[in-house]
């Protein structure tokens, strides 16, 4: 922690971090209470093409070519969502540049990752303890208004986004960036199913194939990393 408080690099990275998750949550938040479960789909489906861009333009990473096909595929898979989809899906594209700069900003800080998130809560608390007294001052309903298993249910979500906050900065510290981008596309399908069997929201079947493309573009991802890895091996 010593480190982090002399280090005005990591300091500004790690409240940058802080920042941009805290963005990415509320964005989120919002969307789920609000029907768009589908466009945050949408958003995570996004961020590894994201991830991709800013690793070749930041990190200076090379996708060989069987990545750079995956890219594509998936690239089609979200023009072709984003058309049927039928207006700016501005919720999607904020999800995704926010988590996507809040990727590259985790991989570029050398910090433990559960030293690193601590210091990023640290940096939002002042943020979101202003917020409440706000909400406290203008009477409106606060946590500490809910009833006392809701209240239990909001501190159990608080861990539950907090252990894969935690799991996601010690992957970023082992994985190249796009690599990593492109295994969140679990968490997305996650999303869809959620949101088509739980939430009830309608899913055309033009959207189905754009996400069936994606899983297309995942698989050929992964194979063409396999074969890279197993290369470099024997070389």
């Amino acid at each position: 922690m010593k480190r982090i408080l002399t280090s005005r690099s990591t300091l500004l990275s790690l409240t940058a971090s802080g920042l941009l998750i805290a963005i990415n949550w509320l964005i989120f938040i919002w969307a789920v209470n609000n029907g768009h479960v589908v466009e945050t789909s949408l958003g995570y489906y996004l961020n590894p093409l994201l991830n991709v861009l800013l690793a070749v333009v930041f990190l200076h990473e090379k996708p060989n070519r069987g990545q750079w096909l995956a890219i594509a595929i998936a690239g089609v898979a979200v023009l072709i969502i984003a058309i049927d989809y039928g207006r700016f899906p501005w919720v999607a594209i904020s999800l995704a540049v926010s988590f996507g700069l809040y990727g590259l900003a985790k991989k570029k800080i050398k910090q433990d990752a559960s030293v690193g998130l601590f210091s990023e809560t640290a940096v939002v608390l002042p943020v979101a303890l202003g917020y409440w007294i706000y909400l406290a001052v203008v009477g409106k309903a606060t946590a500490w208004t809910l009833p006392a298993p809701m209240f239990f249910e909001l501190l159990l979500s608080g861990v539950v986004t907090a252990l894969p906050l935690l799991f996601f900065a010690r992957a970023a510290a082992r994985m190249s960036l796009s690599t990593l981008g492109f295994v969140q596309y679990i968490g997305p399908t996650i999303m869809l199913i959620l949101s088509v069997f739980v939430f009830k929201e309608t899913v055309s079947p033009v959207l189905l194939v754009g996400f069936a493309l994606i899983w297309t573009a995942l698989i050929v991802y992964a194979t063409a990393s396999i074969r890279a890895t197993r290369l470099a091996k024997v070389s």
